[in-house]
């Protein structure tokens, strides 16, 4: 695709996302939830060991429940740019999973970005404080 250059690097990387069924189950089952107005932000701070990189990772879950697939697609490719948008929020090798509502579709995308860099900021400084809560339970 000539000249288009910009949009090819401004994508997100798979490096910054969850792939893996697994992933996303262990971030189910092992970590906390936190809630926003539109969406839910599940995260898990991954173990050092396990921690290629120190940069967050982040997937999307948009179920049935919220629409046809045209519905379903708008609503990933809004929430795919907000956590590009907001990807600075979070730091540390935290992996977290949104759990967007439908008000995701028609609400402006200021709100969506906004929404999500709050997610992703309670997500790690959450994350930081269960590991270090968990830390000093083991000694």
């Amino acid at each position: 695709m000539p000249g288009n250059n910009s949009a090819a690097s401004s994508k997100f990387p798979k490096s910054k996302r969850l792939l893996k069924h697994a992933d996303f189950q262990r971030v189910y089952q092992n970590g906390r939830r936190q809630f926003t107005g539109n969406m839910t932000a599940f995260f898990l701070r991954r173990q050092q060991e396990a921690a290629l990189s120190s940069s967050p990772r982040v997937g999307l879950t948009v179920g049935k429940v919220l629409g046809g697939a045209v519905d379903r697609n708008r609503i990933k490719r809004r929430m795919r740019e907000a956590v590009r948008l907001s990807s600075s929020a979070c730091e540390g090798p935290v992996d977290v999973v949104f759990n967007p509502r439908k008000s995701v579709l028609t609400m402006p995308f200021a709100e969506v970005v906004s929404e999500v860099e709050r997610g992703l900021r309670l997500a790690a400084q959450r994350a930081r404080v269960a590991e270090a809560t968990r830390a000093t339970k083991e000694k």
